[in-house]
Order: structure tokens, then sequence, then C-alpha cells
């Protein structure tokens, strides 16, 4: 059990830790010297924050660290760094001879944690079981000097140990997370057997914290709860809830890419649905056929909107959760992706006062991003937006927002048509589906409007042979159409453990890019080796690219005289319009983004 680790007795003080840190270079002397003169309060500051809640009540005993105080001071190293509780925590994992490990939520063995100690325990003395290893139970501790910690370990846990040193913010949140949603699903478990009422609740919801949430809780709403904030905590957009055979399978997809993260009894499957479909407003009775719902809660001080979709499968209702929180849905148009020239076109065409803007891409590429964030760009106390969705996609006050509802006739057409009675200047119509619906978007701007609209077209050429199919008289397109934009999204390589490469001559010739004669046909890249940050993905956020199209004379009379999509491409390409393709190589080559990426999402480009 970490034989290789310091032995010696030694007092873990704040004076022992910044004498580490000044050694290993992370602090000046000056700033060694504050840690220790500011000791006192910043313990009672990070103490009062620990054991008090909102009401001021006193709720637990809580020790602050040493490493917890030199983190709250917020020093920068020499060079600029901040010296957070990971920095301090891997120095202090070098000084005693064992490994540092940030656990990944993603990656852990509940049963083994919730099975190896007890909470009480593990919360006491800072530690919990990661997974098993070769035999042994990798166990995370935040006090490797504590020598009696490790004496009860050995008495406590039958098995080997390995010990690693792992922050004392991420153990804690691990033990809340995973003991609390472990025995909320034992104990909906039993109640499940006794018949569970779920009883009723408004469309608003207020989570608590993860701390704050009762024993005495109903477990089902308690899983509910530790499940969405362990999502928001994760930056997943989705939560998938799967019946299976004999349990339930939730995944949550980050950044694109689906992660299997837990597996519930299939007993509290329906249980889970239920409370869900309640929060979301929808029929708790109905199992047979497909429905939707949205939930608003709230998360660090700003609404989040959740939308939920049911779908009955083979073994029980599959459930999804997606999560529109609007600090990545709605962003400043700078900050989605744009390269400085594309940006100026976009902002050309969002600027002309009448006219059709169309943007196009499959499911997922970030369209509606783009379109909300664009929408907030041009609102203000003079301009009068209205949308019109299926479904809404996020709640905003400063638009005025349609919900489509077939069965009483609201569809994108009737909508729009009763819009165009109301002045808006600004029109968004989530999708053009139909000739109804493209004819109307198409009269709208003529009338001197400016609409915005999605099709699902590979690129921005076969948007405009799309709406030619639709019907809409070639003419009257030409004369309408601003602008279209096709988009993607990439996933971007992890600033902490970026790495620089070069491409192989056979990964150049894939990409069919010309290099300068100089450059010995290779190309400096960048890729994530992986880390705790990424969890060993190499890749943290995801980043738009765009093909801009912009109807000029030329575009504007290919289109009149209906020619097929590959004539204006090959005009728009020779007027120097920059393909998804090579909007992606250049991500590449900035160091945004990988080869493997490229490669994986414009490969039809």
């Amino acid at each position: 059990m970490g034989s290789n680790s310091k032995t010696e007795v030694v007092e873990y003080t704040v004076q022992y830790l910044v004498r580490l840190l000044f050694r290993e270079g992370l602090l000046t002397k000056e700033q060694a010297k504050k840690a220790v003169e500011q000791e006192q309060p910043v313990r009672q500051e990070i103490l009062r924050e620990k054991v008090t809640g909102e009401d001021g009540q006193r709720r637990a005993h809580y020790e602050v660290t040493p490493a917890e105080v030199v983190d709250r001071l917020g020093f920068h190293d020499p060079e600029g760094g901040l010296v957070d509780e990971d920095e301090i925590m891997q120095v202090i994992a070098k000084d005693v001879g064992l490994p540092f490990q940030k656990p990944d939520p993603l990656d852990l063995d509940m049963d083994l944690i919730a099975k190896t100690m007890s909470r009480p325990f593990a919360k006491r003395h800072s530690c919990v079981a990661l997974r098993r290893e070769e035999g042994k139970v990798v166990m995370a501790i935040d006090n490797p000097y504590d020598q009696l910690l490790r004496h009860e370990l050995r008495t406590v846990i039958p098995s080997d140990l390995t010990l690693v040193v792992s922050p004392k913010t991420d153990i804690l949140q691990l033990i809340t997370e995973v003991y609390g949603l472990r025995s909320s699903i034992s104990a909906a478990e039993e109640e499940v057997v006794q018949g569970l009422d779920l009883g009723n609740l408004e469309q608003f919801i207020k989570l608590k914290d993860v701390d704050r949430i009762e024993a005495t809780d109903r477990p089902v709403i308690n899983a509910v709860e530790y499940l969405l904030h362990y999502a928001f905590e994760q930056r997943a957009s989705d939560i998938h809830l799967e019946p299976k055979r004999d349990k339930t399978l939730v995944r949550l997809r980050i950044d694109g890419v689906l992660h299997n993260i837990y597996q519930f009894p299939r007993a509290i499957h329906a249980a889970l649905v239920s409370r869900i479909k309640m929060l979301a407003r929808m029929d708790i009775a109905e199992k047979r056929k497909p429905q939707d719902g949205r939930i608003k809660t709230e998360r660090a001080g700003r609404e989040v909107e959740l939308r939920v979709s049911t779908l009955p499968v083979a073994f029980g209702e599959k459930a999804v959760i997606r999560i529109f929180d609007p600090q990545d849905l709605i962003q400043a148009l700078d900050n989605i992706g744009f390269f400085g020239d594309d940006l100026k076109t976009w902002r050309k065409f969002i600027s002309r006062p009448h006219g059709m803007i169309l943007v196009t891409g499959p499911t997922g590429s970030g369209k509606t991003t783009t379109l909300y964030s664009t929408l907030r760009d041009r609102a203000g106390p003079h301009v009068n937006i209205t949308t019109v969705e299926d479904p809404i996609e996020m709640i905003y006050q400063e638009f005025n927002q349609v919900l489509v509802q077939r069965r009483i006739d609201v569809t994108f057409a009737t909508a729009l048509r009763s819009i165009l009675r109301q002045d808006p200047d600004i029109v968004m119509i989530g999708e053009i589906r139909d000739h109804e619906t493209a004819s109307m978007a198409t009269q709208a701007a003529l009338t001197g409007h400016q609409v915005f609209s999605t099709l699902h077209t590979n690129d921005t050429s076969s948007a405009v042979s799309r709406m030619l199919d639709m019907e809409v008289e070639p003419f009257l397109l030409s004369s309408t159409l601003v602008g279209v934009m096709a988009q993607r999204l990439l996933r971007t390589i992890c600033s902490k453990c970026k790495t620089r490469v070069e491409l192989t001559p056979e990964q150049v010739a894939l990409l069919d890019i010309k290099l300068p004669p100089r450059s010995g046909q290779s190309l400096p890249v960048y890729y994530g080796e992986g880390c705790v940050r990424c969890r060993g993905t190499g890749y943290y956020g995801r980043t738009a690219i765009f093909e801009l199209l912009e109807i000029d004379d030329v575009i504007r009379q290919l289109i009149a005289d209906a020619v097929p999509a590959p004539q204006i491409r090959k005009a728009a390409r020779a007027n120097g319009m920059m393909s998804l393709r090579e909007s992606a190589i250049k991500k590449m080559a900035q160091g945004v983004t990988t080869f493997e990426e490229v490669i994986t999402v414009v490969s039809d480009s």
C-alpha cells in the first residue's frame, strides 16, 4: 500500500505547504509570507461558507486544509498561471511519492465506492474508492500526511490499497453525488414495490444544492435532482435514460459524444421517467405514444431550459433530456467560431433591412446557437422580432416566440401569415419544410421583412436547389435571398494537454492541400494527449466552421436561370467562397482542432 510513499511524520500546515510551493517555483517569498499571515481569516471565511447555509444555520462539521487556504488566496506563479487546488495537490503528491489523480466522474465504479466504506467515514476523512486495478482498490485521499488515516484504511478495507492524491473538492463532490444517488436509487427501488405516489408540481422547479438534498426527501425526487446536477457539472448537452431488459442505462452527451455513466435497477425506470414527465407537464398515464415537454430550472443563478422527449421502445419508455443553457446557446457573434472575414460577411448579411437569410446543416450542427445569437445581436427597443418554432428551443423574453401546434392548425405557414399582420421587423422561421412555408417566407422577404430560417442540406448551394425544389419561383428567390450559410461543429483541442505534431505525407494527401515548396510536405498541427481536464479525450468544448454564400449579381443570375447546385457552387468558389473543408483545415492549422476531427466531420464536403 503505497510502499514508495513518504513514511516520515510531517506536520501538514500552511507553513509547510508554502515552503513546498516556493521550492517548486510556484510561489514567491512575498506570496508565501502573505499566505501565512492571512491563514486565519481565510480559514474562517471558508469555514463560514462550508458549514453555514443560506438560512444562517450550521449544517455540518468541516476541517479546512492548508491546500484550501492557499487555493482561496488565488496566487499566480511567475509565469502567470493560477496556482489552483489541482496544481497544489500535484506538488503534495510529488512530495510524498504518490501518484496524483483527478477523479473522472464518468469513469467510476459506483458500486465499489458505496460498498468500500460508509458515507460518514468517507466524508469525515475526505477519501473515496475510485476503482479496482490489478486486484487492488485505488483510493483517493487529500491528506497523504495523515498516518492515522492510512492505518484506519488498512483496518476498514480488507483489500490491498493503492493510494492516489486527489483534490479535496473533487473527493467531496464524488461522495455527495455517488452516495446520494445510490442511496436514492436503493430507497426508490424499495418504494416502487410498495407503490409510489408522485404528486403534482409546477412547471418551474428549483433544484436544491447537492449538499442540501435531505435524506428524508422522496428517493425518486432525489435521484432525478442528483442526475440533473451531475449532468450540469459534466457540461452535458443531453441526458439519455434507456430501458434495457434488466437495467436502465444512463448516458450523457458531452461535446457531441455519448458516455455511459450509470446503470439503474430496471424496477425503478418507470418511476424515474414518471417523475421527469411530471416535471415537464406531460401525461404520466400515457406510455404508448411519444410525448414532448419542457422544464425550466436554475443553474448558477440563471434559468436553464430542459426539453424532454419520451419514446416507447422494446423495454419501456426511453427519455431524453436536452439541456439548453443560455450561456451556451446565446453568445456574442465573435465567440461562436467565425474567422474575421466570415464575421464581416455575416454582419453584412444581417445588416440588410430586408431579404431572406438561410442557415443549413444537419441536426446538431449549431444552427440554433447561430440564429439565437444573431437575433439577440439584432434585438433592441426599436426592433420587433418574432419567431415561429417547432419546438421553441429556449424561451427568450426579448423575442415574441410562437409554438407550432398542428392539432389546432398552427403551422409554420399559418403562423407566418398571422405574424406578418403584426408589423415585425425580423422573422425567424424554425425550419422551411414545404412549399407553403417556403412561399410565405419568400413573400415576407419580398415585402420588406428580414427573414431567417434553416434548411437541412449539406452545403450552401444545395440550399438554393432545395428552395427551388419546393417550387419557389427562381426569379422570386433570386430577388429575396441575401445569403446562405452552412455550418458544422468541431471538437476543440484541450488547452491543458495540447501537443504539437507533424502531419505525415499520407495525411497531407488525404486533406488534398498544397504546402509551400520549402515545407518538406509536412505540416505542424496539434492534438490533445489526454488529461484529467478532458477525461483523456484530448478535446474540451466545440467550435463552429462556416461556409458563406453571398448572393452577388453573378449568383443572382444563376439562381434566376435555375441552374443546378454544382454550377452555383463553382461560381461561388471562383469568387472566393471558403468551403467547410477549407474552414476546418484552417482551424486545424491554427491549432484549434485536430486532423482526425477534420476528416471525421467534413469528409463529405
